[in-house]
């Protein structure tokens, strides 16, 4: 008896230190997984002839009817046995068993140089860029933390996730972006497969509804916004864009006589077109005036060149001088473009809305948390509210996909379709309370 309680003592010890050495758990959470783990090795000793899930699932389930043990307690069990079964066991085998590791293939700049030269061959947008090297970045610095050297493995990654989960406390989508970067630098750059990480202590990803803001809250709002930034709010709400759609929004994307806004390149890479709400066209053309006064302005001094996407500045190296190419909602100020060094006028700053709103939201005295993307899911709700078909809704919004079976007679063609909405009344002025004429 004496030789297994040696055998669990080192077991235990060996665990404990794996978790430090990882930085897999708060140290004032340590001494738990510790218990816990040991609790379930006691238990599987004693129910032998079991799988390790089976034997899992019946300790969880013994451990649910003591008095006294809260959910969050069960959950951490959980964790605490999976880290010791599917990082801790195979970690301690595999360094039996592998030779050392090899060196790092250049250094990590290298890699992230190289990292970021793949994501701009496969055209992913500016945000994805930055957000994959963040996290690549944020591994790096993880490994050099717990002094692990050489190549990065699978195992690596795989605490590295379950730090994030455990400790750091991301939300489920964080680590997934995580995930995802560090899938693109071990497949592309490093040449190498993942191993199975279904395994991988992961963030909870609980069930959650979108905050929604009432017709009034939105008269409220739009009221309360600097003046400055009334007009991109209400394209907001009443186009359903998402915030750096609006933002990209150059002079060609509005057609006043059709009445639709044009979004190129939305999320998934991919063109819509959506409302341009009639009570905001006088409006636009007057912004659009103002706009011109800055963009001839700029041509005069020797400025008022846009950013063309891909090689098209090759091909038109006059183009982005071109009116159409200018943005619909320019910055006050030029400045250095990091692209390509030119001097020119960017578009708002995406920060610079959000802070308008927050600060509207403030002034308006609405208890719910709204932001830009909010107005995009009043948008819906409120179409959908006055009888708008779901469909309908889906294109307007992209979220209509290319595997989605068709549905018969829809779409129908567009000239046909956006003839039949119109405003309703009373509130037309301000919010997209749009039907479909019977």
């Amino acid at each position: 008896m004496n030789g297994d309680d040696d055998k669990l003592k080192v077991l235990l010890e060996g665990y404990s230190n794996f978790l430090r050495q990882k930085k897999l758990a708060l140290p004032k959470h340590q001494p738990h997984l510790v218990r816990w783990v040991r609790e379930f090795l006691i238990f599987a000793a004693a129910h032998g002839g079991y799988t390790f899930e089976q034997t899992l699932d019946m300790f969880l389930a013994a451990l649910g009817k003591r008095t006294g043990v809260e959910p969050w307690q069960i959950r951490q069990a959980t964790d605490a046995v999976r880290i010791y079964r599917y990082q801790y066991r195979t970690d301690s085998a595999k360094s039996e068993k592998e030779e050392p590791r090899k060196a790092l293939a250049g250094n990590e700049n290298d890699l992230l140089a190289r990292l970021q030269e793949i994501i701009r061959l496969r055209h992913y947008a500016k945000s994805t860029e930055k957000t994959y090297l963040h996290w690549t970045r944020r591994f790096f610095a993880y490994r050099k933390d717990t002094g692990l050297s050489g190549e990065p493995t699978a195992a690596d990654v795989k605490a590295f996730l379950t730090r994030l989960a455990m400790v750091e406390k991301v939300s489920a989508s964080r680590q997934n972006q995580a995930f995802s970067a560090l899938l693109l630098l071990f497949r592309e750059v490093l040449r190498k497969d993942m191993e199975e990480m279904a395994q991988t202590v992961r963030a909870k990803r609980g069930r959650r509804l979108p905050t929604v803001l009432s017709v009034s809250e939105v008269q409220a709002l739009l009221e309360a916004v600097e003046p400055d930034y009334k007009l991109m709010v209400k394209l907001l709400y009443g186009s359903g864009l998402r915030l750096m759609e609006l933002l990209r929004l150059q002079v060609k994307d509005i057609d006043f006589d059709a009445g639709l806004i044009t979004v190129r390149g939305g999320k998934g890479d991919k063109d819509r077109t959506t409302l341009l709400p009639e009570s905001l066209r006088e409006e636009l053309r007057a912004h659009l005036e103002k706009v011109r006064e800055w963009y001839q302005a700029d041509l005069s001094n020797g400025y008022g060149e846009a950013p063309l996407p891909d090689a098209l500045a090759r091909k038109y190296p006059d183009a982005g001088k071109e009116w159409g190419w200018q943005y619909l909602f320019p910055a006050d100020k030029i400045a250095v473009d990091p692209a390509d060094g030119k001097m020119r006028r960017y578009h708002v700053y995406e920060k610079t809305l959000q802070g308008a709103i927050r600060r509207a939201v403030r002034r308006a005295e609405l208890t719910k948390r709204a932001s830009a993307h909010t107005l995009r899911h009043s948008f819906a709700t409120h179409l959908l509210m006055n009888g708008t078909d779901i469909r309908e809704i889906q294109e307007l919004l992209g979220h209509i996909h290319d595997k989605q079976p068709p549905v018969k007679g829809y779409p129908p063609s567009r000239p046909a379709f956006f003839s039949k909405i119109t405003f309703g009344e009373p509130c037309s002025h301000i919010h997209p309370r749009f039907f479909l004429a019977q």
